[in-house]
C-alpha cells in the first residue's frame, strides 16, 4: 500500500491574522457602544406622551398654518422694502414642534434646515412673500460689506461634488466659479454685496452659514423685532446680530 503524501498545511500570514483579530475586537466594541447608546437614549429621552400633549401639538401646528396664511394676506410685500439694498441676510432663529409642515417646507426652500443657520438672498417678490409667511421663525436685514466679508472669511464653505469644502483658498472659489469670472474670495464678496449677475450661482455654491448661538442677543420671543421681539426685519441692525453670532 503506497504511503500517503503529507499535504502541506494552509499558511495564513501573520498580518492577516492580526487584521482579523483587530476587526473582531472593533466589531465587539462597536456593538457595545451601540447598545449603550440605545440604553442611554431610552433612559434619558423616552417619554410616554399623554393624549392631551398630542392634541396640543396638533392645535399648535394648525394655528401656525392659519397665522401663516393671515400674514400673507394682511401685510403688503412693499412693507418689507425699506432700503435701497436688494440684498438680505436671513437667519433661522426658531421652529420645532409647533411648526406646521408647510412652514417647514418654506424654510427648507430658503435652505434654512437648522436653527442658527443663515443665508444670503435677493429681496425679490418671491423671497419677500416667503419671509412674511415664516416671519416668526426668522430674522433678517440688510448686511453691510464688513458683515459679508466676516461671514465669508470666517465661516464660508462651498459645495463641491456634494461635499462641504471650507473656503480656505482662492483655488476652491476658482474651481467652482471660475467659469463666471469669479476666481477669488474678494470676487465672491463683491458679487454678493452688489447682487451681481451671477448672484444665484454664488449663493447656490455657498453652504448655509452655521452660526453660533448668541448668549443674550436673542430672547426666544416670536414677536417682531420692531415690537420688542426677535423675529422679522431688523434692517441695518442685523449687522450687530451677525457680529455676535459669527
Amino acid at each position: 500500500m503506497a504511503e500517503e503524501v503529507p499535504q502541506p498545511l494552509n499558511y495564513i500570514p501573520e498580518v492577516i491574522l492580526k487584521k482579523r483579530k483587530n476587526n473582531e475586537e472593533w466589531a465587539i466594541r462597536r456593538k457595545l457602544q451601540l447598545e449603550q447608546k440605545v440604553k442611554r437614549l431610552k433612559s434619558d429621552n423616552f417619554v410616554i406622551k399623554k393624549p392631551e400633549q398630542f392634541i396640543r401639538e396638533y392645535r399648535d401646528k394648525e394655528m401656525d398654518l392659519v397665522q401663516m396664511k393671515q400674514r400673507g394676506k394682511k401685510r403688503s410685500r412693499r412693507a418689507l422694502v425699506t432700503s435701497d439694498s436688494n440684498l438680505l441676510y436671513v437667519i433661522r432663529i426658531g421652529g420645532k414642534s409647533d411648526m406646521h409642515p408647510r412652514t417647514r417646507k418654506l424654510l427648507y426652500s430658503l435652505r434654512l434646515r437648522k436653527i442658527f443657520s443663515g443665508v444670503f438672498v435677493k429681496a425679490d417678490a418671491r423671497i419677500l412673500e416667503i419671509l412674511l409667511k415664516v416671519e416668526p421663525y426668522v430674522t433678517y436685514g440688510y448686511p453691510n460689506l464688513k458683515s459679508i466679508k466676516d461671514l465669508i472669511y470666517k465661516k464660508g464653505a462651498g459645495k463641491i461634488d456634494s461635499e462641504r469644502v471650507p473656503l480656505t483658498s482662492n483655488e476652491v472659489v476658482e474651481q467652482a466659479l471660475g467659469q463666471y469670472g469669479i476666481i477669488c474670495l474678494e470676487d465672491l464678496v463683491n458679487e454678493i454685496a452688489n447682487v451681481g449677475p451671477h448672484f444665484k450661482e454664488v449663493t447656490s455654491f455657498l453652504c448655509p452659514f452655521a452660526l453660533n448661538k448668541p448668549e443674550k442677543a436673542l430672547q426666544g420671543k416670536k414677536k417682531r423685532f420692531v415690537d420688542g421681539g426677535d423675529s422679522g426685519n431688523r434692517e441695518g441692525q442685523i449687522n450687530e446680530l451677525i457680529s455676535k453670532m459669527n
